[in-house]
């Protein structure tokens, strides 16, 4: 196969180029204006280690997020009771987290168990305690259950924080789970921690609640909070000193909607006062629930409440149609082009809190990268100037193979958009080794035919043949041993792993096709008698 010298010095050409096109924008900054329109446009994207960034370890509460799951269960629980004319009181949650609940008729037993049995398949009685005043049961998640909740919380929070880091546009950012409930994220480049962590962090609950105008707001602040209601608080800010003072409001506890039923969220401008809003767009279904809640509640105050805090209470005026809302809340443009980031990403299920937390300066980086370039070109040079010294002129040929291989592990970190981190720099450097070691290897072989008296020509032949084996043996060793550090190893092992890989497939390449192009080329060009090596 690709027995013509001239197909196989083609074939290596235009690999070369190739690899020198994807370099081009990582290397030169201003490049002709009629190459731009077919030329890549990506640059060899730089890990935190080498541009500096932001390391966060996140903890995802997944209690929380359990508590909150059978906060809802409760509600529905109660309203399945009262169906079925089950006799209870005091129906709360509790610590464990569990349902507390009181059975007035001890007898309603077997009907409780046959609720949960049809319609709670996630829920199991946990215990029960008779006394005067009737029995006392708590409910708890089923033991398999919740695992399987716990695992999907994190899951779930993982893929927000992805999808949210995606939408702020940071390139090549790293998300990965750690251990059961943590997350480690690296934003490289990020030029605002602050923002960047108020946007990662932010659980983003979105719920719908009517304002309780039924009962008095100052007895709730009092302490007598109805049964059904919570006190929430927002902020109201003045146009003309533009103060904001904290507001309470007295509000159902249920969510009539929540951020689940959104089909997307966008930043809009005020007509009235100019001011960024954030206009909400649902899901079929959830225009249908708007639309029913809506027209139930005509002449009713409905506040927005975002992570606990009501951003506004507009009163119903009509019924509305088409699945539209719209948050106001005095909020600068970068806060509500967030605000809208977060929405459309989904709510987090559970909150997460900053475990560790480190920057990278970009003079660390680029200390870094020039520490790393400079270990890499003397590793380079002295691994050249053997070879030339040792096998002279068939060292120089190895020299031009191993240079291209350099360029060819670039080029395709640049074309695939793979991120070269300080590991990746030193994977670099361990492939030279390895391609060095191949052409020791093919140089021995061919010295050891030539000893024994065959023509330089078929010396070179058998040598590159005999070796060939031995050399797809070492780098396939080398390539499984990489993989395996992807499939289990962290970040940046990761970066090394990956580096290393490609530059093996590039050794095999240069050390073995681009190596024998060139000293077929040499020998049939000049007619050589005696091989230098």
């Amino acid at each position: 196969m690709f027995t013509s010298l001239k197909v196989r010095i083609s074939i290596a050409l235009i690999v070369f180029l190739g690899a020198i096109v994807f370099l081009l924008p990582s290397f030169v900054e201003n490049v002709p204006s009629p190459w731009n329109k077919y030329l890549p446009k990506e640059k060899i994207h730089l890990g935190l280690d080498l541009q500096g960034g932001m390391h966060l370890v996140l903890e995802v509460d997944t209690e929380k997020a359990l508590e909150s799951m059978l906060e809802r269960q409760s509600e529905n629980l109660r309203e399945s009771l009262m169906d079925n004319k089950v006799r209870f009181r005091n129906l709360e949650t509790v610590k464990g987290p569990m349902i507390s609940m009181e059975l007035t008729d001890p007898a309603a037993r077997p009907m409780l168990e046959t609720i949960l049995r049809e319609e709670y398949l996630d829920l199991e009685i946990a215990s029960s305690r008779t006394r005067d005043s009737g029995q006392l049961i708590k409910i708890k998640f089923l033991d398999k259950r919740a695992m399987e909740m716990h695992r999907l919380t994190v899951e779930h929070s993982l893929e927000t924080i992805r999808n949210r880091v995606d939408q702020f546009g940071i390139t090549e950012p790293e998300i990965v789970p750690q251990g059961d409930n943590r997350i480690m994220v690296q934003l490289p480049g990020i030029k605002d921690p602050e923002r960047a962590k108020n946007l990662i962090g932010k659980t983003a609950l979105l719920e719908f609640k009517l304002v309780d105008d039924e009962h008095s707001l100052e007895e709730a602040l009092r302490g007598n909070i109805p049964e059904g209601s919570v006190i929430a608080y927002g902020w109201h800010g003045d146009r003309v000193t533009g103060q904001r003072g904290s507001v309470p409001y007295l509000l159902k506890s249920r969510a009539l909607l929540t951020g689940a039923s959104l089909e997307t969220a966008r930043v809009q401008i005020s007509d009235r006062f100019g001011e960024p809003t954030v206009s909400l767009t649902f899901n079929p279904q959830g225009a249908t629930d708007f639309d029913r809640i809506t027209a139930e509640n005509v002449r009713r105050r409905l506040a927005i409440v975002l992570d606990g805090i009501v951003h506004s209470a507009p009163v119903i005026q009509e019924r509305i149609s088409g699945g539209q809302a719209q948050i106001s809340g005095n909020f600068t443009l970068e806060e509500a082009r967030d605000l809208a980031i977060v929405l459309r990403a989904g709510a987090l299920p559970a909150p997460v809190n900053i475990l560790e937390e480190r920057t990278v300066g970009p003079s660390l980086g680029s200390d870094s990268i020039k520490q790393g370039i400079m270990a890499t070109i003397i590793g380079s040079l002295l691994v050249i100037f053997f070879m030339i010294f040792y096998y002279r002129l068939s060292g120089t040929i190895a020299d031009s193979a191993l240079i291209m291989n350099i360029i060819l592990v670039l080029g395709v970190l640049a074309a695939f958009r793979a991120t070269l981190t300080l590991p990746g720099i030193a994977g670099l450097l361990l492939t030279v080794g390895m391609a060095v070691d191949a052409n020791v290897l093919i140089f021995e072989r061919i010295k050891e035919e030539l000893r024994t008296g065959k023509t330089i020509r078929l010396a070179i032949d058998t040598g590159f043949k005999r070796a060939f084996i031995t050399i797809l043996d070492t780098h396939i060793t080398g390539i499984v041993s990489a993989a395996f550090l992807i499939m289990f190893g962290t970040g940046p092992v990761k970066g090394f792993a990956v580096t290393l890989i490609i530059g093996l497939l590039a050794s095999i390449f240069t050390a073995y096709f681009v190596t024998r192009v060139l000293f077929d080329y040499s020998t049939s060009k000049f007619n050589i008698k005696k091989l230098s090596i």
